[in-house]
């Protein structure tokens, strides 16, 4: 599986269209950032620390096809990088994550 942290108002205007078009900073670095599980919480707090209404949506990469790129990045490791939209159908799961209690997460982060 791979993730995306996602502000809820960003998802609920995915669902308005059935798919993510991305962040302003996906749109502005033209392709979609996601994490892989021990990349997750990393990513949380560089990107997201002190924010609310945050969502993580896991995603089967098989389903992205050749869309999704794995090219280095943060601190020389590879992350899944997505050139397209993402179908909101290819979400496995979306469940709400807070600082104050995390893990919230999938069974399989850590």
């Amino acid at each position: 599986m791979i993730y995306k942290i996602m502000r809820k108002k960003e998802w609920d205007e995915a669902k308005a269209s059935g798919v993510f078009k991305g962040s302003p900073d996906d749109l502005r670095d033209g392709f979609i950032h996601f994490s892989a599980a021990h990349q997750v919480r990393a990513t949380f707090d560089k990107h997201f620390a002190g924010e609310t209404d945050l969502l993580l949506v896991s995603v089967d990469p098989a389903s992205l096809g050749d869309q999704l790129r794995w090219e280095i990045s943060r601190g020389g490791a590879k992350f899944p990088h997505l050139y397209g939209e993402l179908p909101l159908r290819a979400a496995t799961s979306v469940i709400e994550i807070r600082s104050d209690a995390w893990p919230i997460l999938p069974p399989e982060i850590p």
